[in-house]
């Protein structure tokens, strides 16, 4: 290759018919690079108009079913259809931790714990990339706000960036196998992520042996001698740094060309392992309806039962008259805003859902919930009101907790004005409820993606049992969380602190003994469980869940660990380490066996700046949430 032949290869093009593409190269046989965003399903890619594709639930309810199966299967769908429609590698996922819940993308990532996130991530890599479509994992590291996220510095110490935001991406290359990593927009200590040495050569490339290559995100770059030393290999969407300016820091030396043929080696190692290298791109039909199916299992396994006071679920039979109610009552959620926006093949509207399972003399009444007076009356008159209320939250904002409009009155309203008052939410993260002690029935649907109205109707019905979990804490208040200190977030003159430090998401309600409104791993089922027979060893831990319920249903059995404390190590009170999902019918029981490997019982020392185990106590708990862990048990390590 000439150099500037390598130049070509080094970064993205955009013109009238190209974008998110990086050239071929015909008299090398070089093939071109097509590039499509993809977090929730197949999105935006080239110039010109937007492709549809299956939308699928958002990955934040991949998250809530805690089942890395089904994020294989989510990632197949999604690396698929990416293949299908012309594409060598798909932006996804996106893995930053929720470090609090008004970030606007919490809806694109897989919630506030390392562990749960590197679980998922890891599978659904895995999925992507067996449709021979490489997947992006993003954004590299800590990109946790959208607030000044192009300017703002996270100061954030070491041990926090090892046990909180990195783990999940080392986890993706190390277990995943992720083909490229995308560095992020925000400085972290200082340095923007896209030539951040630390971050991308020595954890990263040196440390992980990651062997894939490093994609920028769109218009990260800030430089090109620094950015390509430091680690960068592909500029994208265009080459303001790494075209013109980078030959002439080759030419003068400031660049070896070694560093220059790296870059090219990892990206097409990656094309040529996953697949991408010999296809020609042809587009073709996509699977609409077995995708389809797929995203329905996905969004009804995601939806989350928070609270029931035995109306749900709904009886066919009994139930004459429905009022639909609510903002979010008419169309599909089928997703959240930004570069995550997928266009669907087709969507199932919640009016079209619920009259599937009512009687033929049933009648749905539905309401976009703007006049209260008519809003009143028709609840009044139902026997069963389902109120639908939410957000749209959106790449590039942040957000604030409320419900937006007057969904707080809408839902109070109805609540008072029928007693067999479901309400159904459909948000990107937790919200805010001021409403929550009179409501009867509670939902956490998220965007549920095209299938909408078929997935949350056969949960209110009962047809599916829902087990969803939450991957992240829903406070009482805002000041619960870190917006109640302006250093914290969103920053003081565009510098966050994460004074935090490890006490992030429940370690920190845990820590400062604040009572959540729902906690991490909480959910309920139509059935009941129960945890007994906890027996320890120090690598392995076994016990049993029964189903003392009437109906068959899935539970999560989550894995809890309190490490030894002292003022010089601080560790948080609890810290999930393992969890299995197993499914169980009625009268029976299920035994599990989980093993907790070395990692799960070490700290990152800042003085040897490596992973080190405290000899003590260790106390393993199991239970059901992060709050309701029934049995325990005690491991003493290095005494």
């Amino acid at each position: 290759m000439t150099l500037d032949e390598k130049l070509t290869e080094l970064h993205g093009i955009r013109d009238a018919t190209h974008y998110r593409y990086v050239p071929a190269i015909p008299r090398l046989a070089i093939p071109e690079l097509r590039i499509t965003n993809g977090p929730a399903g197949a999105g935006p890619d080239g110039a010109g108009p937007q492709p549809q594709a299956t939308a699928l639930p958002a990955p934040i309810s991949l998250a809530a079913t805690w089942d890395p199966h089904l994020a294989i299967a989510y990632g197949k769908v999604l690396g698929g259809e990416s293949r299908l429609l012309g594409n060598g590698l798909v932006e996804a996922p996106t893995i930053n931790i929720a470090r609090m819940p008004q970030n606007g993308r919490t809806f694109e990532g897989f919630g506030e714990d390392p562990y749960l996130t590197g679980q998922i991530s890891a599978q659904e890599i895995i999925g992507i990339q067996a449709e021979h479509i490489i997947a992006d994992v993003k954004h590299f590291a800590a990109n946790n706000q959208e607030t000044d996220r192009r300017t703002v510095n996270e100061e954030i110490d070491e041990r926090a960036l090892r046990e909180i935001y990195l783990p999940a991406f080392e986890v993706s290359i190390k277990e995943g196998h992720a083909g490229s990593v995308m560095c992020a927009y925000p400085k972290v200590n200082g340095v923007y992520c896209c030539e951040h040495a630390q971050l991308m050569t020595d954890i990263l490339k040196k440390e992980w042996a990651f062997t894939g290559f490093i994609t920028s995100d769109f218009h990260a770059v800030h430089s090109s001698a620094e950015s390509a030393v430091a680690g960068l290999d592909l500029e994208m969407p265009t080459g303001d740094y790494f075209s013109d300016r980078l030959k002439k820091d080759i030419e003068s030396g400031k660049v070896p060309i070694s560093i220059i043929d790296d870059k090219l080696v990892r990206r097409f190692r990656a094309m040529m392992q996953i697949g991408v290298w010999d296809r020609v791109p042809m587009p073709k039909p996509l699977p609409e309806k077995e995708n389809g199916e797929i995203a329905r299992q996905l969004a009804e396994e995601g939806i989350v039962l928070l609270k029931n006071n035995g109306l749900l679920p709904l009886k066919m039979a009994e139930v004459k008259s429905v009022a639909l109610i609510g903002p979010y009552a008419q169309n599909a959620s089928t997703g959240g805003g930004g570069s995550s926006h997928v266009r669907p093949l087709y969507a199932v509207d919640p009016p079209d859902g619920i009259r599937q399972k009512l009687n033929a003399n049933a009648t749905l009444t539905v309401l976009d919930g703007s006049d209260l007076d008519a809003v009143t009356a028709a609840a009044k008159a139902a026997d069963v009101a389902i109120v639908m209320i939410g957000d749209h939250d959106r790449e590039g904002h942040d957000q604030s907790l409320e419900l937006p409009g007057n969904q707080n009155a809408l839902a109070c309203a109805v609540i008072a004005a029928n007693r067999r008052t479901v309400v159904v939410l459909k948000t990107g993260s937790a919200v805010l409820m001021r409403w929550i002690d009179a409501a009867p029935a509670l939902l956490e649907a998220w965007y549920p993606g095209e299938e909408d109205g078929n997935a949350v109707a056969s949960v209110l019905f009962g047809e599916v049992n829902p087990s969803g979990k939450l991957p992240l804490t829903f406070p009482k208040r805002v000041k619960d969380t870190f917006a109640a200190n302006r250093g914290q977030y969103p920053g003081i003159h565009k510098v966050a602190k994460y004074t935090e430090g490890t006490y992030v998401g429940y370690r920190y309600y845990d820590q400062k003994r604040i009572d959540p409104l729902f906690p991490f791993g909480f959910g309920l089922s139509y059935s009941k469980f129960a945890f007994s027979n906890l027996r320890v060893n120090p690598r392995s831990l076994e016990f049993d869940v029964a189903n003392i319920g009437a109906v068959a249903g899935a539970e999560v059995a989550q894995v809890y660990l309190a490490m030894p404390s002292s003022a010089a190590v601080p560790q948080p009170p609890k810290q999930l380490k393992a969890f299995q999902k197993v499914r169980i019918e009625p009268g029976r029981s299920a035994h599990v066996r989980l093993t907790l490997n070395e990692r799960a019982f070490q700290y990152w020392d800042v003085a040897s700046r490596g992973w080190k185990t405290a000899p003590g106590t260790y106390s393993v708990m199991v239970g059901s949430s992060s709050r309701d862990l029934p049995l325990s048990a005690q491991i003493v390590i290095g005494q």
